[in-house]
């Protein structure tokens, strides 16, 4: 299991996400974030946008990673579908997420922003949990 959608307020979602590494966890996180934004499976990965993020540490970079992907759905007008971390450690981490311009018969939420309240990033026995909640 990729992900799982934990809780869905009227002004509020909240999800996990899941991975055996960082590298998997982000991706999936990202994933779960878009399915809340579009119709990710009908977003096709045709082009590319690099995106570079630094932080303090793993939980503050992953905040910072999925609140990237919501400012590059205005600033570029697309959606996404497919996410690669090219490059991750504890404080920085480099990658590509793929999609198409964004178009209403694809959108679904506006999602205007992540959330500090419920927000966490764990590594357990079989990996990690992301538990986010966004502002829609």
């Amino acid at each position: 299991m990729k992900y799982r959608i934990v809780d869905d307020l009227t002004s509020d979602v909240m999800f996990e996400a899941y991975g055996k590494d960082l590298k998997e966890v982000f991706e999936n996180s990202a994933y779960a974030l878009f399915s809340v934004v579009c119709q990710v499976k009908k977003v096709k990965p045709l082009k590319a946008v690099k995106v570079e993020v630094k932080a303090d540490n793993e939980s503050e970079l992953l905040y910072k990673w999925l609140s990237m992907l919501i400012a590059l759905v205005d600033t570029k007008a697309m959606f996404f579908s497919k996410f690669d971390i090219v490059k991750i450690d504890s404080k920085h981490l480099t990658a590509k997420a793929y999609g198409e311009p964004a178009t209403p018969s694809k959108g679904e939420t506006v999602v205007k922003a992540v959330l500090y309240y419920g927000f966490k990033l764990e590594k357990t026995p079989k990996g990690y949990v992301a538990r986010v909640g966004c502002d829609i």
